[in-house]
C-alpha cells in the first residue's frame, strides 16, 4: 500500500490489552501510514509494537513515557504531523470499538472537502452499555446547544477525520482538551472556527472483556469531566454568540436546518 503524504491514522492507546495488536494490524490493512501514541502504557505495549513498527515502514511507534490523556496523546501527534506536511488525521481509538474497514471512506469524504472534519456515528449494537448511551444523549443536546445546531452527529464518539492545521490552532488557545473531555470539546470549538462537520453512521462495538475488551472510562470521574467541559463551553458560547449569530444566520435562513452534512447508510 502507498504510504499517503498528507492523510495519517493516529492510534492513541493506554493498557488497550490484546485487541490493540489487532487494530493497529487492521488499521494497517486499511490505510497507511499509522501512528500509534503509547500514552504511558504499562502493559508492554511499546515494546510489542515497536518489534512490528520495525518490521513495517508504514507504523510509527511513538511512546509518551508518561499518561497524560487521550487529547495529550493526539496533541503530540498532531504537532509532528503538522511540521512534516499532512493535513489530515483520523483518530481512532485502540479498544477495537471503531470499524477498521469504513477509514478508507472516512478519508475519501475528507480528501474531499479539506475545510470539513469527517464525524463517526456510532450505529449501536445489543452490546452497548445502557447508561453510556444514556449520557451520550445529554452530551449530544449540550454540544447541539453550544455549537447552535450546527450538525454534529454525537460529540463522544472518537471515530473521526480532523484537519490538522484548525484543530492545532483550537488546542493551542486552551489549557483543556488533554484528557477524555477531548472529542466533544475539538467538535465544538471547531464548529466555532468555521470547521464543517460531516457525519457518517457507523456501527461500533463493545466487546466483552473475555475477547479482549477494556474500558478506562469511570462513571463518576469522567462524567464530571463533561460536566465542567460543557459548563465552560456555555459560558464561552455567551461570549462568542453575536460573532457565532451572524456567521450562522444567512446558512439557517437559507437552509431552514443545520449546516452539518449527513451520510446515514451505515458504512460497512
Amino acid at each position: 500500500m502507498t504510504l499517503s503524504r498528507t492523510h495519517l491514522i493516529v492510534i492513541p492507546t493506554y493498557n488497550a490489552g490484546r485487541l490493540l495488536y489487532e487494530t493497529v494490524c487492521q488499521a494497517l490493512a486499511a490505510w497507511a501510514p499509522v501512528w500509534v501514541v503509547v500514552d504511558g502504557s504499562t502493559d508492554g505495549s511499546p515494546d510489542t509494537l515497536g518489534q512490528l513498527a520495525c518490521g513495517d515502514g508504514r507504523l510509527t511507534v511513538i511512546d509518551r513515557g508518561h499518561n497524560g490523556g487521550k487529547g495529550a496523546a493526539v496533541l503530540d501527534a498532531l504537532r509532528r504531523a503538522d511540521s512534516m506536511g499532512f493535513t489530515h488525521v483520523l483518530v481512532m481509538d485502540s479498544d477495537g470499538q471503531h470499524p477498521p474497514a469504513c477509514i478508507a471512506s472516512l478519508m475519501a469524504l475528507a480528501s474531499a472537502g479539506s475545510h470539513s472534519m469527517v464525524l463517526g456515528r456510532p450505529v449501536f449494537g445489543a452490546d452497548a452499555p445502557t447508561a453510556r448511551i444514556y449520557f451520550r444523549r445529554l452530551s449530544n443536546f449540550w454540544v447541539n446547544v453550544e455549537t447552535l445546531w450546527s450538525g454534529v452527529g454525537d460529540s463522544l464518539f472518537g471515530f473521526r477525520v480532523y484537519p490538522v492545521r484548525p484543530l492545532l490552532e483550537v488546542m493551542a488557545g486552551t489549557r483543556w482538551m488533554r484528557r477524555f473531555d477531548f472529542d466533544p470539546e475539538a467538535a465544538v470549538r471547531l464548529c466555532w472556527a468555521g470547521v464543517r462537520p460531516v457525519n457518517v453512521d457507523v456501527p461500533v462495538r463493545y466487546p466483552p472483556a473475555d475477547q479482549g475488551g477494556v474500558s478506562h472510562f469511570r462513571y463518576g470521574r469522567d462524567n464530571l469531566l463533561l460536566t465542567w467541559m460543557h459548563l465552560r463551553l456555555v459560558c464561552g458560547l455567551l461570549r462568542r454568540l453575536p460573532a457565532l449569530l451572524r456567521a450562522r444566520l444567512p446558512s439557517l435562513t437559507a437552509t431552514g436546518a443545520s449546516t452539518g452534512v449527513v451520510l446515514r447508510r451505515p458504512l460497512e
